[in-house]
């Protein structure tokens, strides 16, 4: 469940969404904002819904999901601290969420809602922009997946979230990576069926690319996962 309070940004946050602002500017910027607290799970935007806030993870992971007319929920992007979400809140003509979004684990986002952002945005040009970057870097992540998905095996595809996953939300550990991850998780990122996914951690498990621990993945040996199956 969500809990707001007055914005108290991490000292070390780094986030492209400032890039090119003074001091003075970031300190307005923050102090328009709320901080708001997600417990792992929860949902944060849903699809559909008036886009009425923008977010700005500071602390945790979380992640875009789109729910078809079926109900089946697809994974998409992982987000970490500095990404923002909401971005249709910056637009004069009232919009929806494209996407819904959910906390992987517990996180923390700075808030603000949209006429504030707006009106921050007409004082601070740079903040759009930076917004616009933020969002041809999505658009490159959706054609890239895309791609893999028109072009690439099964295999091909799951390899490349779990390497992924390692880079983005991974703690280097004794042996490995290790990340979060079921393998429901991750049948739906990589668009194939859970049964698919399983079997295939289970051929990089036998040749040690991988390690599956309850709901975490440890990736040993990235080299290995596309190595012909003997």
């Amino acid at each position: 469940m969500p809990a707001s309070g007055i914005a108290v940004v991490p000292s070390g946050l780094k986030s492209r969404f400032f890039d090119g602002l003074t001091l003075r500017d970031l300190e307005t910027i923050r102090a328009a904002a709320k901080e708001r607290h997600y417990r792992a799970t929860s949902v944060i935007t849903n699809q559909g819904n008036p886009a009425e806030e923008l977010f700005l993870l500071t602390n945790g992971h979380a992640r875009y999901f789109y729910l078809t007319q079926d109900g089946h929920k697809t994974l998409l992007l992982w987000l970490t601290p500095g990404d923002i979400l909401g971005g249709a809140a910056f637009l004069s003509i009232p919009s929806k969420y494209f996407l819904s979004t959910e906390a992987v684990r517990d996180s923390s986002f700075l808030v603000w809602d949209r006429a504030t952002i707006r009106s921050l945005a007409a004082n601070y040009p740079r903040l759009l922009e930076n917004a616009l970057l933020l969002g041809s870097d999505y658009l490159v992540w959706y054609l890239a997946d895309h791609v893999a998905l028109v072009r690439k095996t099964a295999r091909e595809r799951l390899a490349q979230i779990l390497i992924h996953l390692a880079e983005l939300i991974g703690q280097k550990v004794s042996g490995g990576v290790e990340f979060d991850v079921t393998n429901e998780d991750l049948a739906s990122a990589a668009n194939i069926t859970p049964f698919t996914a399983s079997r295939l951690l289970s051929e990089w498990q036998t040749n040690r690319a991988v390690l599956k621990r309850r709901g975490k993945i440890l990736l040993r040996s990235p080299e290995r996962l596309l190595l012909p199956v003997v």
